[in-house]
């Protein structure tokens, strides 16, 4: 009886513990073969609720993008075209600083194969992928096909293609990859919702420069006197919108189909396309500051002019194409603008900004016609109207930057990083300021003694707004702009300018081998064996943290609970801190390379081989995943993975080091 309830204990505990090993993604594939040498190769997903499978497409920088590891040394194949993706979503992420690409409930993709070497008859692809929520998981499927069959195997054990002799190196020139399209996840209409308000307001500010207010008496007037009947007029007003309407949204309509819908999220991530967008920004910005117009050609505007007057639908169609045209000085920044920005977010995004922008524009143009006495409390056309002109391209100016840092950020190159960003954000919104206030003047602006209420309170708000930034170069968080400037890790100094190290005293001991600085200038091994000598010697415990580059709550916890002067205090002077990062793609020597006893997996890199330690001694493969240990490497208390209050992660670290104690 005692021995049938160790056994039943030991169940009960293997199951446990094997309940760590997580698996939010489960894949399926198959091949079909459409000729004797054209193959097509499918991989379905599904994934588990609140998880993220990130895109091939996914930034550097970023989460780990998905990666297709083909064995073709010998020429047997080459890929036709590009791997499509099925649906996935964008967002910002304020930690690494990038638009990062990713699935939610399922992915699907497909690849053209043709076939080079008749005598081939098996084709082998690895999945190397990375998913997310609380914790990141790092995993890889290794799908082999039979050419003959049409047979697919999943292969659990690498050493089961021993009789295959097949290699699983890597093959970077056959992996082709392509962007994904917009799906219609909830979040994602929630992004398109942000595009729609933000183009809605662009329009109402379009609505106040010089060159399309003054033409709203105009126009209704027009309609108003032209019109037999007072509905007549209120119906051509109507069409008169609805045209300016059509006119924007075929717009954006072009921009998707020349891009195509399926490659406007590598806009977001391609370091030419950023740059170019920033020049463009600058442009605009230039123009709107007063050093030149951007305008169509006049042939353009007496050409559509004339056609206005045939009358009816199209004469009024007409009316709007020619309001667009002349007024495309002052608009042509801001749609400009507007396209570039919802061009990066990929999908419909231009159509929808579009939409959004012109419905704004559009809307006085219907209300003053249906209700023409609202002209009279119109505000006269003056040079109020150049001071909006004018703050509008101190805006696009700071807009121009962000697209500038994202190339930088990509590349890696550190030209713009926090420090010096922030730096050119204050300087243009200080001049933007005294701008306001009368201080700076430019070529079109009016001469006035004074300034206006209105100016002046909004010359405040962007003083008070430059006033707040300015600690960011000390090191400030500025979280009502996360997500603009580079992240805090991307800067001269990670503590701000003049700042110091950790607590504010720099490292107080030399580094030992094998260690580096980790955050907050914590002295932390990056290797198992070497750390658990360095306890010994001092005999200290360990706090063993499985963590990863591209770990999004690695950087959390990093950032915001062992920053923390209490548990920072405990870090830097009571444990030694070994990180193990499970997504070290550096390579392994060839003697040190081995199959998993646990997965049957090749274990090639620095991150294998961690990823593999982690199953196979703590039967856990997610991260983070903390683990406070004695000298002798056992365990002191329960493992942990994410914990973001950081008194319950101080209390955790403490049930640990008081057993020691």
């Amino acid at each position: 009886m005692r021995k049938l309830a160790y056994l039943l204990l030991f169940l009960l505990s293997f199951i446990s513990v094997q309940a760590q090993i997580t698996n939010p993604a489960k894949w399926q594939s198959k091949i079909e073969k459409k000729s004797d040498t054209e193959y097509t190769i499918t991989w379905d997903a599904v994934i588990e609720k609140n998880w993220h499978l990130y895109s091939q497409y996914n930034p550097e920088g970023g989460s780990l993008p998905l990666e297709f590891i083909y064995n073709n040394q010998e020429g047997n194949y080459t890929l036709e075209g590009k791997a499509k993706e099925s649906e996935t979503k964008t967002s910002f992420n304020d930690v690494f600083g990038v638009d990062e690409i990713y699935f939610v409930d399922s992915a699907k993709l497909v690849q053209d194969i043709k076939i080079t070497n008749p005598t081939v008859e098996t084709i082998q692809v690895e999945l190397a992928y990375q998913v997310c929520d609380e914790m990141c998981i790092s995993q890889s499927n290794l799908f082999v096909y039979d050419l003959k069959t049409l047979e697919t195997k999943e292969v659990k054990n690498f050493e089961d293609l021993a009789t295959t002799a097949v290699d699983t190196k890597k093959d970077s020139d056959t992996t082709d990859t392509t962007v994904a399209t917009t799906g219609n996840t909830k979040e994602e209409k929630k992004g398109l919702f942000t595009i729609f308000f933000l183009a809605f307001l662009s329009g109402f500010a379009a609505l106040l420069t010089p060159c399309v207010f003054p033409m709203i008496p105009m126009t209704v007037s027009f309609f108003t006197k032209q019109s037999k009947t007072r509905a007549k007029g209120i119906k051509n007003a109507i069409i008169y919108g609805l045209s300016i309407i059509l006119i924007y949204v075929v717009l954006g309509t072009i921009v998707t189909a020349i891009f195509g819908a399926d490659s406007l999220n590598a806009l977001s991530t391609n370091v030419y396309f950023n740059i170019i967008f920033f020049l463009l920004l600058v442009i605009f910005a230039t123009s709107f500051l007063g050093a030149f117009e951007i305008m169509l050609p006049n042939s353009w505007a007496n050409k559509v002019d004339s056609q206005a007057d045939r009358g009816g639908i199209i004469g009024i169609l007409f009316m709007a194409l020619a309001l667009a045209i002349v007024s495309f000085s002052c608009t042509g920044p801001i749609v400009g603008t507007l396209l570039v920005e919802a061009a990066s977010k990929g999908g419909i995004a231009p159509i929808v900004g579009m939409l959004g922008f012109s419905l704004a524009l559009a809307l006085p143009f219907m209300l003053f016609a249906m209700f023409p006495g609202w002209l009279n409390s119109m505000p006269r056309s003056g040079g109020w109207l150049n001071t909006v002109k004018v703050s509008l391209g101190f805006l696009e100016l700071a807009l121009a930057f962000k697209f500038l840092s994202n190339a930088d950020l990509v590349l890696q190159a550190h030209w713009l990083e926090r420090e010096v960003f922030l730096a050119i954000w204050i300087a243009i919104f200080g001049a933007w300021a005294l701008y306001l206030l009368g201080k700076i003047r430019l070529p079109h602006d009016s001469p006035t003694d004074s300034i206006s209420v209105g100016r002046l309170f909004m010359a405040l708000l962007v003083s008070v707004f430059t006033i707040y930034m300015i600690p960011g170069l000390w090191g400030a968080p500025l979280k009502i702009i996360s997500g603009f400037p580079p992240p805090m890790t991307y800067s001269e100094s990670p503590y701000g300018i003049g700042g110091k190290g950790g607590n504010g005293g720099g490292v107080a001991t030399a580094i030992p081998d094998g260690a580096k600085l980790g955050a907050h200038d914590i002295i932390a091994f990056t290797d198992y064996e070497k750390g658990m000598a360095y306890a010994k010697s001092v005999n200290k415990p360990v706090l063993l943290d499985f963590t990863g580059f591209a770990c999004v709550n690695c950087r959390k916890m990093e950032d915001y609970v062992w920053s923390e002067a209490e548990v920072l205090s405990i870090l830097k002077n009571e444990v030694v801190l070994i990180s193990l990062y499970v997504d070290d793609k550096k390579e392994l020597p060839e003697n040190e390379q081995y199959v998993s006893e646990t997965t049957g997996k090749k274990i090639k890199t620095i991150g294998n081989k961690w990823s593999d330690f982690q199953m196979k001694h703590y039967q856990a493969n997610a991260q983070p995943y903390y683990i406070v240990l004695d000298k002798e490497g056992n365990r002191l208390n329960e493992a942990v993975g994410y914990m973001p209050d950081a008194p319950e992660y101080k209390a955790w670290l403490e049930s640990g080091i008081n057993k020691v104690k």
